[in-house]
């Protein structure tokens, strides 16, 4: 196998995991509505993500960012 495979294989895997931890990830709609409507809403409010929420959140951030690189790396090799 050509390095260049393995990497395509690794960037599908990726975008797989990917889209699945975004669908996981709860929904902010209410701020977003709450926000074009003129209502009054806590858009600056000290909220964490704890537990589950975090890990989701952490796990995509990580896997955006080796999404990125790896995407840096086909174009660079090809």
């Amino acid at each position: 196998m050509e390095i260049m495979e393995i990497v395509k294989g690794a960037l599908l895997v990726i975008c797989g995991i990917l889209i699945v931890l975004v669908l996981m990830q709860s929904s902010k709609s209410s701020d977003v509505n709450s926000i074009m409507s003129g209502g009054t809403s806590d858009l600056f409010k000290n909220r964490k993500e704890r537990g589950s929420e975090l890990v989701i959140s952490r796990l995509t951030l990580i896997l955006g960012l080796i999404f990125v690189i790896t995407c840096l790396v086909i174009s660079f090799i090809s």
